[in-house]
């Protein structure tokens, strides 16, 4: 049996289609290091939507 490695925090599930995007040399390692990185991530992009959908 498969043990479940990953449990979503909201109601709404995600997008099936992930958004990439490239960056410099050694920035994921540093990324991964910082805690809940993806939910962090998630949030900034969120107020970065806002932030333009207000101008």
């Amino acid at each position: 049996m498969s043990r479940i490695k990953f449990k979503p925090d909201n109601k709404v599930a995600y997008d099936k289609a992930p958004v990439q995007f490239k960056v410099l040399p050694g920035i994921r390692e540093k990324l991964k290091t910082v805690p809940d990185w993806q939910k962090r991530l998630r949030n900034f992009v969120n107020e970065l939507i806002e932030e333009v959908d207000k101008q």
